[in-house]
């Protein structure tokens, strides 16, 4: 039996040998955060991260599995798809996608969730983390139509962690400013990015932009 080939060396296999191994050499390279930067660190949601969840279409849902495999999905929908069901419970429904469900297993795994809500047009993001669990049940699915028909499931998250961050990153990013933005023949298309991925000689571009008009479609079913 032939062995298998020996895994090519990465940058990262040679930039970890020297890496930070501990959080008092972290700190040496920082100074201290400002007393506001911990002392806005809340458990629970004021009348403001409120109204930037309902103010917000996109969250991003960061999990992982039980041995630590990490993953960060995107969800979006109208402006208040996720719903606030009370201060330190927030419920996001699963709108139809690749069903994979990456995230709603790892949360199954674990009970734990991140999310970032972004507000289009607004450099203020709001991190919210804590326990987390999958539901199925229908009085709660009910009310989660913002995305269409009620979803399949909804991942309910129960805050731990509330925190603004601050505008910094957006602002250097320049993504809500469309004279920033690289011209759109600068990065490859979906259907480029997904070909490649997918690594099936029989497919074309034509296939896969098709594929992907008829997912957006009927993106409800």
């Amino acid at each position: 039996m032939t062995a298998p080939a020996p895994r090519a060396l990465t940058a990262f296999d040679s930039l970890r040998l020297d890496a930070v191994s501990d959080q008092e050499t972290l700190r040496r390279v920082y100074a201290l955060p400002s007393d506001a930067a911990v002392r806005k660190q809340m458990t629970e949601l004021t009348e403001q991260t409120r109204k930037l969840i309902h103010c917000a279409s996109l969250v991003l849902v960061a999990s992982a599995d039980a041995e630590g495999n990490c993953d960060v999905s995107p969800r979006g929908g109208p402006a208040g798809f996720v719903s606030v069901l009370d201060a330190r419970t927030v419920a996001i429904p699963d709108a139809t996608g690749n069903k994979r469900l990456d995230t709603l297993q790892n949360v199954i795994a674990t009970g734990r969730a991140g999310l970032l809500f972004v507000i289009p047009g607004r450099t203020t993001t709001l991190r919210v983390n804590g326990r987390a669990c999958v539901s199925t049940r229908p009085e709660l699915l009910s009310q989660l139509t913002a995305v269409g028909k009620p979803p399949a499931s909804a991942l309910v998250v129960g805050i731990e962690e509330v925190y603004p961050h601050c505008p910094k990153s957006l602002l250097r990013s320049g993504a809500w400013k469309p004279e920033e933005w690289l011209a759109a023949d600068a990065q490859p298309t979906s259907a480029e990015v997904t070909l490649a991925q997918l690594r099936m000689p029989e497919l074309t571009i034509a296939d896969v932009e098709q594929a992907e008009a008829d997912s957006l479609k009927y993106r409800y079913e």
